[in-house]
């Protein structure tokens, strides 16, 4: 039989496997809300790993479907096995609503059924699914007393999944997939076929500046999470905010063009972002928190 103590170590393990960026952030967490946060992040790749692995449709729906059955029994404490043992552990500590994990399930969900966007506010739904309630499930393993908190995680949330669209662009196309909203491309005169053909020009690249600025407003107001969390958990959005702000960085250093560039971080990048994040995010403790 598994043990809770096994159960957060694999959590632990896979984390670090897979993680990548946000490994390095959830380093400058205390231990149980590390260990709270790597059970949180498993989930989530479970998640991902149903939508994104080889499988009939049918298959990967049966999974998500099972994925929603074993969440459900985790509120209801009687789920067992290794991750679900100690994610209904993490969710009874910190109280987090399940409403949170149902959106993340449907987020990774409607990449099976819908591989377009027509208009901004369906995008940004999607974003709110995949990434946003994903924030607002850290912010109860983080703590928080004042509401205000819960509208500046969304903001993050977005901001990093705008991000993560304007990186992808060439390998969600890659695999059928279109995130950038229809009609703001075509008001700046670019269409999917172009999009589709490869081309970059002064369309595409006002467009996409244009995307990379509506990340940054969202960065603005995520950034103001910070304040509303304990001194001890401010490093861990801020060095995931740090991070994903320079990838846009690195947008732009390319002119917008990420369709004949792959933008990434280095390694030795990464931790140069966190420990100067964390160093900043320690020499503001004493901020006070607004009202």
């Amino acid at each position: 039989m598994t043990t809770l103590a096994a159960a957060y170590e694999e959590c632990r393990r896979i984390t670090r496997r897979e993680a990548k960026n946000f490994y390095f952030a959830f380093l400058t967490l205390p231990r149980p809300q590390r260990a709270a946060i790597y059970v949180a992040y498993t989930f989530c790749r479970y998640c991902d790993d149903a939508v994104d692995e080889e499988g009939t449709m049918d298959a990967k729906l049966s999974m998500l479907a099972e994925l929603r059955g074993r969440l459900g029994r985790c509120y209801e404490g009687q789920e067992e096995g290794t991750v679900f043992l100690a994610l209904a552990d993490v969710v009874r500590k910190y109280g987090i609503p399940q409403e949170y994990f149902l959106e993340i399930l449907a987020g990774v969900e409607s990449d099976l059924v819908k591989d377009r966007y027509e208009n901004f506010d369906e995008l940004r739904r999607y974003c709110y699914q995949v990434a946003s309630a994903v924030g607002l499930v850290c912010l109860h393993i983080f703590g928080f007393e004042n509401p205000k908190a819960k509208d500046h995680a969304v903001d993050l949330g977005l901001a990093m999944q705008l991000t993560n669209i304007a990186r992808d662009v060439k390998e969600d196309l890659d695999m059928g997939r279109v995130y950038l909203p229809r009609d703001e491309m075509e008001r700046f005169g670019y269409s999917e076929a172009d999009l589709m053909a490869g081309t970059v020009n002064p369309a595409f690249t006002g467009f996409m500046r244009f995307h990379c600025r509506r990340a940054r407003e969202y960065f603005d107001s995520g950034f103001q999470l910070l304040p509303y969390l304990p001194p001890r958990s401010r490093a861990c959005p801020a060095v995931l905010g740090g991070l994903y702000s320079r990838v846009l960085d690195h947008i732009e250093a390319v002119d917008y063009d990420v369709l004949n560039h792959r933008v990434s971080l280095s390694k030795m990048e990464k931790v140069g972002v966190t420990a100067q994040t964390w160093l900043a995010s320690q020499l503001k403790r004493r901020r006070p928190i607004p009202a």
